[in-house]
């Protein structure tokens, strides 16, 4: 299949995703990308000049694909409490998942030689539930930028934690499943995820958050 344009580069971003989540920034080379992606190094560099400037964009990429995967709130349920609960409860579920975490390890080994891409990895996570999260609970609840961010960080630290850093240090392994909402219950407690949720929320309609 001969790819050209846009369908090639976003070929190119998968493979050196999938090549840089293998080898690590280090060891994969141009070369080994070119070949993976069966393209020539003329069109790969056409695209990326540098191997800095691709892993810049498969970043990007990744933060694209995340976002279409994890959808706000909004999309889980009709009522607050459930909703925010269905959509911590699969943010954990992706986070569990062998490729993001994977992805979360490359960007913390990467954070001294690469900072704004490690920057950018975070982002493309927990940037983005933060954003898709704050928005909501500033709707429902009428909350300030800064107050509904607080509200956040605060709901996804709950959830997150130990779960991620026990994965992240090999105490736990990974799912290698695709994550699937239909599986949300299997992969991840939810009875856990709803009581830390109510908690937090029921201070919101106290006024004490």
């Amino acid at each position: 299949m001969v790819r050209r344009g846009e369908t090639l580069r976003d070929h190119i971003l998968d493979v050196a995703k999938e090549v840089f989540l293998e080898n690590g920034f280090e060891r994969a080379s141009m070369d080994m990308i070119a070949a993976r992606a069966q393209t020539s190094k003329r069109s790969l560099y056409a695209h990326f000049p540098a191997k800095d400037v691709l892993f810049a964009a498969v970043a990007e990429r990744i933060r694209e694909l995340f976002r279409g995967k994890l959808r706000p709130p909004e999309n889980y349920a009709e009522t607050p409490v459930e909703a925010v609960t269905l959509f911590c409860g699969h943010f954990l579920q992706l986070l569990q998942w062998t490729w993001i975490a994977r992805t979360c390890r490359l960007g913390i080994s990467e954070a001294e030689r690469t900072p704004e891409v490690s920057a950018q990895l975070y982002e493309a996570f927990f940037g983005t539930a933060g954003e898709y999260l704050a928005s909501f609970l500033g709707a429902r609840y009428g909350l300030a930028d800064a107050e509904a961010k607080a509200l956040a960080d605060r709901l996804l630290g709950a959830v997150v934690y130990p779960a991620l850093p026990q994965i992240l240090f090999g105490v736990r392994r990974p799912n290698t499943e695709l994550p699937d909402r239909e599986r949300l219950a299997d992969d991840v407690d939810l009875d856990a995820v709803r009581r830390d949720v109510t908690a937090v929320l029921t201070t919101v309609k106290d006024g004490t958050a």
